[in-house]
């Protein structure tokens, strides 16, 4: 194997499921040595199974800065580096803003916005020393806002903020940042959703087209992480051809 990430250290996160969980196998057949965070112990341990041992698994709650800490911290002492982090884990709790429960709110931001922040943040002296590269995986949401989707979206196009300002702090100190937007994907992300409506709503869209698969969005995450280091794909938007918005 001859690739551009062959030999290189990824942190995954929220790699138990779905998104997470293909990029860390994508990058395991490109040669990486892949660590892969996420709180559902079991299925890390699956996956390390189905990664044949080439995958290290470790307990972590993006919203948890003392376990961020520890993963990053572990990612290195075990490895001697990190080359790659991918900053994956995510929740969807859509639902009306009118009677909205704030507690899911906090749970969102807790997690999409600021348990990426903690990650970054982390993660980024040993990414600054290796002169890598962060990929964060975000939305179509943060991009287009719609109607059941105020605060979902408002942690997406946070997440694209910060990327952004972050990206014109370390790139010229080579590190590279990256947003992935995937559009509807076939994950378990909207069965986190408890509003009844916005669930069924949800499983109605996912039916009424060909959806993304997480492969497709591992692809892109490989593609733009494989690139050589003058190279910097800084946005990758990735929609099923059938979704209009």
């Amino acid at each position: 194997m001859d690739t551009q990430l062959e030999g290189t250290v990824a942190l995954v996160t929220g790699a138990s499921s779905g998104i997470g969980r293909a990029i860390a196998l994508a990058l395991v057949a490109q040669g990486a040595r892949v660590v892969a965070g996420a709180r559902r112990a079991d299925r890390l341990t699956e996956l390390v199974a189905e990664a044949g041992g080439a995958v290290t698994a470790v307990d972590l709650d993006v919203t948890d800065r003392g376990a961020v800490g520890r993963a990053v911290a572990r990612t290195v002492a075990e490895h001697g580096r990190l080359d790659l982090l991918v900053n994956n884990a995510g929740l969807m709790l859509s639902g009306p803003i009118v009677g909205a429960d704030p507690d899911e709110w906090e749970r969102m931001v807790g997690t999409n916005l600021l348990g990426s922040m903690f990650v970054a943040h982390a993660a980024l002296p040993h990414l600054l020393a290796s002169r890598g590269t962060l990929v964060q995986v975000s939305s179509t949401s943060g991009r287009i806002a719609s109607l059941g989707s105020g605060a979902y979206s408002a942690t997406k196009f946070g997440v694209t903020a910060f990327a952004e300002a972050l990206r014109q702090e370390v790139t010229a100190q080579g590190v590279r940042v990256v947003v992935v937007e995937p559009g509807f994907t076939a994950t378990e992300l909207t069965t986190h959703i408890t509003d009844p409506a916005m669930r069924a709503m949800a499983a109605s869209l996912g039916d009424s087209m060909r959806t993304l698969d997480p492969a497709d969005i591992a692809n892109a995450v490989v593609f733009a992480a494989a690139q050589p280091h003058h190279v910097s794909l800084n946005e990758i938007l990735v929609r099923p051809t059938d979704q209009v918005a």
